[in-house]
């Protein structure tokens, strides 16, 4: 499923998108979406719908895709520079968006493209039936 994203009131409907697919993935496809994937998925599309409206111009595109047992989150913007990634600091006061993206995400990756860039992180759909979080293996 793929959307394009014109305007910063856009971000709600972003995460209402995710929501909806993953309801739909559930519902209609039968594969188990934990609460956690739920929440996990929205504030991800959250962070980089948000960057892209906030640092690119122009439209920027999410993409939702299941592949194995996870959601592959896609961010397309049209700004070639990839974005500053910036070490762990709980006294810097925002600009944490990709160091969460990266923290619950089982996988992060930058790709330039002929125009642009785009942002993929996967998040794993179901947690361990032993009771573990699911997400990035450490």
């Amino acid at each position: 499923m793929s959307e394009v994203f014109e305007d910063s009131e856009d971000i709600a409907a972003a995460r209402a998108l995710a929501r909806s697919f993953l309801t739909d993935v559930q519902a209609v496809h039968g594969l188990p979406v934990s609460a956690r994937a739920m929440g996990m998925v929205q504030l991800v599309v959250s962070e980089l719908v948000t960057n892209a409206r906030k640092y690119a111009p122009g439209p920027c595109l999410l993409t939702l895709e299941i592949h194995g047992g996870a959601v592959e989150v896609s961010v397309w913007d049209s700004n070639p520079t990839p974005p500053a990634v910036l070490a762990s600091d709980p006294t810097r006061i925002g600009q944490h968006g990709l160091e969460i993206v990266m923290a619950v995400g089982k996988s992060f990756a930058i790709h330039r493209e002929p125009v642009g860039k785009r942002i993929t992180t996967s998040i794993v759909l179901a947690d361990d039936p032993g009771g573990d979080a699911a997400g990035r293996q450490l």
